[in-house]
């Protein structure tokens, strides 16, 4: 019966010792796997590995030097790529709102009885019932204008009312004052200019 073969389980190799050896044995594997792929598959490959302690560890197919400048060169095309992308993307979003500003402006054209030539049927019959909708909507709010307006004026006309109530008893309540105080004036003009022979008489003194 054949043995299946224990997997290893990944992670961090506590003991220094086993992990310098594993480091050896999987770098070495590694580089063997690289060299490989680039016979097989005619492929340019570079590694390089720092172990633990620092200590630099490479493989390069052809030249190291070569494929990490083929490497710069080609991160720099992308970096010179990505504001061409950037603005195709902007380009595109502006496209898309111009078409949305085209689209709104046609349907408030065909909402005051324009542009009509090139809708069909089924369009004219659906562009009618949106009018119809917003019609009574509009009456709807005129009416509720209406109504505010009037139950401002009449309560407007009632606070009129009242204050030409108010000042029309104003003159009579002059009247009153003004004939009280002439009441008072006519009994005092009735007195006796000598007041004290009038008292000495009453009195009966000499």
């Amino acid at each position: 019966m054949e043995m299946t073969r224990k997997r290893i389980q990944i992670k961090k190799i506590d003991n220094i010792s086993s992990r310098q050896v594993t480091f050896s044995k999987r770098r070495k594997g590694l580089f063997k796997k690289a060299q490989e792929l680039s016979t097989l598959c005619d492929a340019d490959i570079a590694l390089i590995v720092f172990s633990a302690t620092s200590k630099l560890f490479e493989y390069a197919s052809s030249s190291m030097h070569q494929v990490i400048e083929r490497r710069d060169s080609h991160s720099a095309m992308n970096r010179l790529d990505r504001p061409s992308i950037e603005l195709q993307i902007e380009n595109d979003s502006n496209e898309i709102l111009r078409k949305k500003v085209e689209d709104k402006n046609r349907e408030l054209r065909q909402m005051n009885g324009e542009d009509l030539q090139g809708l069909t049927l089924q369009e004219l019959h659906k562009l009618e019932e949106h009018l119809k909708r917003g019609l009574i909507n509009v009456s709807k709010v005129k009416d509720e204008k209406l109504m505010q307006e009037i139950s401002t004026l009449k309560r407007k006309g009632v606070e009129l009312m009242e204050e030409n109530q108010r000042l029309k008893q104003v003159p009579s309540l002059i009247h009153v004052h003004r004939q009280s105080s002439e009441s008072i004036l006519s009994n005092s003009s009735n007195l006796p200019e000598d007041g004290g022979s009038d008292t000495s008489l009453k009195l009966g003194l000499p």
